[in-house]
């Protein structure tokens, strides 16, 4: 039984069964059946990219509604950095700051803070001994579960630090019992503004055996129509930005491989261009690099499906806002050289194949031996019109037993009745 929470979900009732995100799906979790697609929960990463790709508004990320949670005694907001790209001629970051305590927030935490922390952590670790590299960053979920399900060779490569928005809850948590002793834990609520449905299942999930910190995860969206109203009106910012150029560059693709600092790195986004780094790395054709940054989404966080504007616009309205900001406000003591223990994580993502065909060896040769077998009857032109991504996926689905007799290979039926056509 799958008890990987996701939350990508599809509206049957919306759905044509049109193909369209069965042929972009990057683990060919989807299939077309009775008429609409399927999702299957054991392939399914939460890349969105179902959602990017679907005309019909059929796929979307479930996430919770501010006013459902307003009942917390002190709420505390984590923006993501991207938060920042989204608003038009924005001068000052404290303007969104301010914005997040007008809308009903009692205190902001900026997760880009907490990723600048995460960039110094980062440069110790990289100096370790012993350690496997290229280090893979652990920022982004899409990736670390894509590595679970298909690269369990790498999982020793991904970076043991907690994410930025994991630290920022557990400090921003830290800060508020400190300050106001008269609160309980229950009476704390830590609220994600999330850019993307991946790091809502992250939160759900958490990271191996590791539980996350953060109480709510809201949509930055919904959040952002919210600000556009509070932000209008003329009330001066009484909070300080406390993040600077690294972190709130970590909202692009490329920003955390910059923060380390050297040049003996690599990044790269887009979930099929991430896909084939870790092919390259898992295959040892890769330069000696120390250090792999992935985002699944086109942009990094700003090209996540839960933001509002263009992913290249929101970085080029990024860039105008580090403009004058200090590279990092943020710096660890000079004598500091360890990770403090609290923000590793030694618990790495549990290998669940996914194209394991059974558990025992001889089945599981006999059915590769029907697939093989199949597939050279098959036209191998991959159209996706048997609700399968491509010929290979509908002979596997075929052989699992998973294939209703209503998905027929139309191009085969086609030939067939054209040639009796023609007996006639």
């Amino acid at each position: 039984m799958n008890s990987y929470m996701h939350s990508v979900v599809l509206d049957v009732e919306k759905c044509t069964g049109c193909t369209t995100c069965v042929r972009r799906c990057p683990t060919e979790a989807i299939r077309i059946l009775d008429g609409h697609a399927e999702i299957n929960t054991d392939r399914c990463i939460d890349c969105g990219e179902c959602i990017r790709v679907c005309q019909h508004n059929a796929k979307k990320a479930m996430c919770s509604k501010l006013e459902h949670y307003m009942h917390y005694k002190w709420k505390i907001a984590l923006p993501a950095p991207s938060l920042y790209g989204q608003f038009n001629d924005l001068e000052d970051v404290d303007d969104v700051l301010q914005g997040l305590l007008s809308i009903g927030f009692d205190e902001v935490y900026e997760v880009a803070k907490a990723a600048e922390l995460v960039s110094a952590y980062t440069r110790i670790y990289l100096k370790a001994e012993g350690i496997k590299k290229p280090v893979i960053s652990s920022a982004c979920p899409v990736i670390t579960r894509l590595i679970s399900l298909r690269f369990p060779y790498l999982k020793d490569n991904i970076l043991p630090i907690l994410p930025p928005m994991e630290i920022a809850a557990i400090e921003a948590k830290k800060q508020a019992q400190q300050q106001h002793p008269e609160l309980s834990e229950e009476d704390i609520a830590v609220f994600f503004i999330s850019p993307c449905a991946a790091k809502v299942s992250y939160i759900r999930n958490g990271f191996g055996d590791y539980k996350s910190h953060i109480d709510v995860v809201v949509a930055l969206n919904d959040i952002y129509f919210q600000l556009i109203g509070a932000m209008k009106r003329s009330v001066s910012p009484s909070v300080t930005s406390e993040a600077g150029m690294i972190g709130i560059g970590w909202a692009s693709s490329g920003g955390e491989s910059t923060a380390i600092l050297n040049d003996n790195y690599l990044f790269a986004d887009g979930i099929e261009n991430c896909m084939q780094v870790l092919e390259s790395i898992e295959n040892g054709n890769i330069p000696q690099i120390e250090f792999v940054e992935l985002d699944a989404c086109i942009g990094g966080c700003v090209g996540g499906v839960m933001t509002i504007e263009n992913p290249f616009i929101a970085k080029t309205r990024l860039q105008s806002v580090r403009r004058y900001l200090p590279v990092s406000k943020n710096f660890l003591p000079a004598d500091q050289n360890f990770i403090p223990p609290e923000y590793i994580s030694d618990s790495l993502p549990t290998y669940t194949p996914i194209s394991r065909l059974s558990a025992n060896i001889g089945e599981s040769m006999r059915m590769m031996a029907e697939i093989q077998s199949l597939c050279q009857t098959l036209p191998g032109i991959d159209c996706g019109a048997c609700g399968s991504p491509t010929c290979r996926a509908y002979a596997e689905d075929v052989v699992r037993g998973v294939a209703g007799k209503e998905r027929t290979c139309l191009v085969l039926e086609q030939k067939k009745q054209n040639g009796e056509a023609k007996q006639e």
